[in-house]
């Protein structure tokens, strides 16, 4: 099952990227700038695991990103739309590589399994 999620990440992946190659052609600069953005949501863990795995999943969960995203497309907010693909890019690109949302016992610990873990 955890292949099947990862493949299906990988093409919504692919997807994202050419949603946003045809909304904003000459935007690769602010692509690749804030592509690794999300993973500053690992801040929290320095405060503790608790804090760290909110705050890691509010920047990676894909249902709020999409809210956002809606919300950016019926106002107009082109900035914020184009932020909202990124974000859900790295989302996307994350799951494909088996790196899920973040339980508050461990960073290895995601609903799609251990990091690091047989």
């Amino acid at each position: 099952m955890k292949t099947l999620q990862q493949t299906e990440a990988l093409g919504l992946l692919v997807l994202t990227i050419l949603i946003y190659a045809q909304l904003f052609d000459h935007s690769w600069g602010m692509f690749a700038a804030l592509f690794l953005a999300p993973d500053l949501g690992m801040i929290g863990y320095t405060f503790s695991k608790k804090w760290g795995a909110y705050i890691y999943n509010t920047f990676h969960h894909q249902g709020l990103i999409s809210i956002i995203l809606f919300l950016a497309w019926m106002l107009g907010y082109t900035l914020l739309q184009q932020i909202s693909i990124i974000f859900l890019a790295h989302s996307f690109f994350d799951r494909a590589l088996g790196y899920g949302l973040k339980y508050t016992d461990s960073f290895q610990h995601t609903h799609l399994g251990w990091i690091g873990k047989n």
